[in-house]
């Protein structure tokens, strides 16, 4: 008996048949050629028929190319505005442009008037000189983990780091403040105690050894009731430069997060150096802030290790942008008026309980989030559905993330644009039909 793999078409046949001749002019050659030996393999393990072979390498070819990475894109329905689970903070659409624009060549370490090399992401350091103008000098890296670290091997290494005992902190993933500033070769001189730590406490710990003092803002927790903690104008007449790290990147006050520290406020305090993130309050991509004085900063960016530490064009693209373009999605959540969100929430009621859904617009809180703000409570509006939506809605496309309250899963409209509104009801409709 003849074996059938013997009627399986050559390659060069294959390409040479009008269609696939056709997808190849189309859709490149090494594309289609490697649907037709995929589909000679399955019709040489008996899957497939051989005179199947170029219907089966056509289809391939014109199937849409798998997604170039695994992420997918979440629409954040939890009430949490920094949620660092689904990557922190969106960026503005002035950011997506820039970073748009840099993805290929660009003046990035290059002066075009000049024909020279120029100092690397000049724009974006004016912007954030511009956003914080009481910052003699400005630099980016890329955390505020990589920040305070920076700090470290700078200003104190084999040198001691006073700081109270009450911000020896825990940051996200099991990583602590103590161990960063150790694995710089720093020694840590813990002062006061958990709740209560004052001036004094500092001063007595200052000595020729010391590299400087330690201000970080205990940002993921709250302590309450019998506390105290010296403020960086207390600190700063100790001779030694004071670092504060605020966290979450709020360069001015806010009146919605009144307790929240910002950059602006700190450096007129009186501190040497502020740290902070890219990704949280300010809206904009990951990135560790460092602002303060001029020739600190010069230090901090001369140091070897600045190089392992340094962004990359398509931050410090994105970081100008969003200083210098519109209202970034991080900044539009907080400030959402309430009264418009409870528009929309019976708005999307009404139009999913038309088409067979069980819904209703109920009042919802929200967070800040990312390590900021603790305690602090956003008055919100949610769309209330069924329980069962939660991992249908989870695990479709687009992924909707809401979160569980007493038997409802909530969306929460706080943290959704609204301009993906009707995204949402398709969501919602496709999961419950």
């Amino acid at each position: 008996m003849t074996d059938p793999r013997r009627r399986i078409p050559r390659t060069d046949a294959l390409l040479a048949e009008p269609r696939l001749a056709k997808a190849a002019d189309e859709l490149g050659r090494d594309r289609v050629k490697t649907a037709i030996v995929a589909a000679q393999d399955r019709a040489r393990a008996g899957e497939i028929a051989p005179e199947d072979v170029a219907d089966e390498a056509l289809a391939a070819a014109d199937a849409p190319p798998p997604q170039p990475t695994s992420l997918s894109p979440v629409v954040n329905a939890t009430g949490v505005v920094v949620h660092t689970n689904l990557g922190r903070a969106p960026l503005s659409a002035a950011a997506l442009d820039a970073v748009r624009t840099a993805v290929g060549y660009t003046d990035v370490e290059f002066d075009l008037a000049g024909g020279h090399r120029a100092r690397r992401g000049t724009g974006a350091l004016a912007a954030l000189a511009e956003a914080v103008p009481d910052a003699g000098g400005v630099h980016v890296v890329n955390n505020n983990a990589a920040a305070l670290l920076l700090c470290a091997l700078t200003l104190a290494p084999g040198k001691e780091i006073v700081v109270s005992r009450g911000e020896l902190v825990e940051i996200g993933d099991g990583f602590r403040i103590p161990e960063l500033l150790t694995s710089a070769g720093a020694r840590l001189r813990e002062v006061g105690t958990t709740n209560r730590t004052s001036a004094a406490d500092y001063a007595a710990a200052i000595g020729p050894d010391t590299g400087c003092v330690l201000k970080v803002h205990p940002s993921n927790f709250r302590v309450t009731g019998f506390t105290a903690e010296a403020s960086i104008a207390e600190l700063t007449g100790l001779g030694v430069p004071v670092v504060v790290d605020i966290g979450s990147g709020l360069l001015r006050p806010h009146a919605l997060v009144p307790e929240e520290p910002d950059a602006t406020t700190a450096l007129r305090a009186g501190a040497a150096l502020v740290t902070a993130s890219g990704d949280k309050l300010l809206g904009g991509p990951q990135a560790g802030l460092l602002l303060g004085e001029t020739g600190l900063v010069e230090r901090l960016r001369r140091h070897p290790a600045a190089r392992a530490l340094r962004v990359d064009k398509l931050t410090l693209a994105a970081l100008e942008a969003t200083l210098r373009g519109g209202t970034p999605p991080v900044a539009a959540a907080l400030d959402a008026d309430v009264g418009e969100l409870w528009v929309r929430a019976e708005r999307l009621a009404a139009e999913l309980t038309s088409r067979g859904v069980e819904a209703a617009a109920v009042d919802s809180v929200a967070a800040v989030g990312g390590g900021g703000a603790p305690g602090v409570e956003l008055p919100s509006v949610a769309v209330s559905l069924p329980e069962c939506c939660a991992e249908p809605l989870r695990t479709g496309r687009p992924a909707v993330v809401g979160r569980l309250d007493r038997g409802r899963c909530l969306l929460d409209l706080r943290t959704v644009p609204e301009d993906a509104d009707a995204e949402l009801v398709e969501a919602v409709v496709r999961c419950t039909s």
